[in-house]
């Protein structure tokens, strides 16, 4: 490959342009192809400043952009990554863009030692993070995306998700994470419940709104749309590529199991909710 055709290389987002000296190991392989190393100055904690971070679940897609959010911030490192089934594999076998970061290999969360994490960011399902985190050594700073710790009332829980929740302890102090609305609390919280993409999308325009009075609270119909890729990794039929593409499938009407997270900050209103699925 000549000096030419070398410059012209586009890179994934791990921005190797920035900085001309940040090029690292460039070498030759058997096959003659050319593997460029950028050395990133964020991913392992280099500093000593850092917040160190281990990621529960880094396998799936949740945890992939955890994974690269974490990577690009000047003030993380993260210092574990489990993924059960993909234990003892560098995260490239998993998520090929994610191979220009100096990351840890994934570990069975078993074997995690969490002496030197400060805090932890849990992609791992519903229903399955509970026994998890109850099991977390005290001393670390949780944010939880499931949907595990958003519902209060654990009753409630049971009667969207099929279940009786595991650890009612901990649901009490369990801080809803919609931080435009509650920073204060957020900050000061051990265990953050991560809202979901439609109580996001649907809190942060309408909380503001209905707190200034600015519209009615009756007949507001939701109309929301989510990618594919929110619906996880797993294999089913109605996520298969000829099923989602070209078109909108409507699905969990009145009773979507993030139903009722979606308005935890706003009482007393009616409403219509139509969820959609659409290709990414």
């Amino acid at each position: 490959m000549s000096a030419i055709s070398f410059s012209s290389v586009s890179f994934h987002s791990a921005n190797c342009w920035n900085n001309p000296k940040e090029f690292g190991k460039v070498r030759k392989q058997q096959d003659w192809k050319l593997l460029v190393k950028c050395l990133s100055k964020s991913g392992n904690p280099s500093s000593q400043n850092a917040v160190r971070v281990g990621v529960l679940g880094a396998s799936g897609y949740t945890g992939s952009e955890v994974i690269r959010l974490l990577a690009n911030h000047p003030q993380f490192g993260i210092a574990l990554m489990t993924a059960d089934r993909k234990a003892g594999q560098p995260i490239s076998s998993v998520f090929p863009h994610l191979s220009t970061r100096d990351l840890p290999d994934l570990i069975a969360i078993k074997d995690a030692n969490f002496s030197d994490v400060d805090a932890v960011f849990c992609c791992l399902p519903h229903g399955t993070t509970q026994e998890i985190i109850k099991g977390l050594p005290k001393h670390l700073k949780i944010v939880d995306l499931s949907a595990d710790f958003r519902l209060k009332d654990i009753s409630e829980y049971e009667e969207w998700y099929g279940q009786p929740h595991r650890a009612p302890d901990l649901q009490k102090e369990a801080i809803y994470g919609l931080t435009e609305v509650l920073r204060e609390e957020v900050k000061n919280a051990r265990l953050v419940a991560n809202p979901g993409c439609y109580p996001t999308s649907i809190q942060l325009p309408l909380v503001p709104l209905i707190k200034a009075s600015l519209i009615k609270t009756k007949n507001i119909i939701i109309d929301a749309k989510s990618g594919v890729s929110g619906a996880g990794r797993s294999a089913k039929e109605i996520l298969l590529f000829t099923e989602v593409t070209e078109g909108l499938n409507s699905y969990g009407v009145t009773r979507h199991r993030h139903g009722k997270s979606n308005f935890l900050l706003i009482i007393g209103f009616r409403y219509f909710e139509s969820d959609k699925l659409q290709p990414n």
